[in-house]
């Protein structure tokens, strides 16, 4: 099974080439303008028509912490797209349990931030049986380093999503969030990823992540 992710669109609406499953890691709408209905538009508009040109069989996204309507608004957000949008909730496909969750440690009040007790019980949602996570927010030590003004490396994932994972070990977790982290790295059985599209500039520089999943 060939599966592509991407996270950190930020507008950009990558060429995808063909696969099983295409895997949307949230903040999916324009940087340049947070409005809840230039937001509510582009979803219907721009982007359902990106999502119907794609050649997926499948395709599965969650939110981010810009995609502003998806929380304070979320009936705006259109029902009818070509896709499984999960906010912690999951669905079974091709006898593989995925399951989504947009949420990550607060910062400046955006959407989907929370306090890591409450990420806690958030994370506590997430089935044993997960076999694919789709996430904004990394989990920490995985792709969540930012650099100081001072020179330090500062982590910026969630410590109890880390904790979760390592409980359940889903086969494949993929995130964003934090544009420097781009990599993959392996946890145990688990293979995790960030797969942002943007750099630190906001840059559409880095091409959707590719994986094979074979039995």
């Amino acid at each position: 099974m060939k599966i592509i992710a991407a996270s950190d669109l930020h507008g950009t609406l990558p060429e995808i080439p063909a696969c099983d499953l295409l895997l949307l890691g949230g903040d999916l709408c324009p940087v340049c303008n947070h409005k809840l209905d230039f937001q509510a538009e582009w979803l219907d508009t721009t982007f359902r028509t990106w999502l119907e040109q794609v050649p997926a069989r499948q395709i599965v996204g969650v939110a981010g912490n810009h995609d502003l309507l998806f929380e304070r608004q979320p009936k705006r957000v259109p029902n009818n797209l070509r896709w499984h949008y999960l906010c912690d909730s999951g669905i079974l496909w091709e006898n593989l349990h995925i399951w989504g969750s947009p949420w990550q440690p607060w910062f400046h009040d955006w959407a989907f931030n929370l306090t890591e007790d409450k990420l806690r019980e958030k994370w506590a949602l997430i089935p044993a049986d997960t076999d694919i996570l789709v996430l904004h927010g990394p989990p920490y030590g995985f792709g969540d380093a930012v650099p100081s003004f001072s020179g330090e490396v500062i982590r910026t994932g969630s410590t109890t999503l880390f904790e979760r994972i390592q409980t359940i070990q889903p086969r494949l977790v993929i995130f964003g969030h934090i544009h420097e982290g781009r990599g993959q790295w392996t946890l145990g059985r688990t293979v995790l990823a960030n797969v942002t599209l943007l750099n630190r500039a906001y840059e559409p520089v880095y091409p959707p992540w590719e994986f094979e999943f074979t039995d």
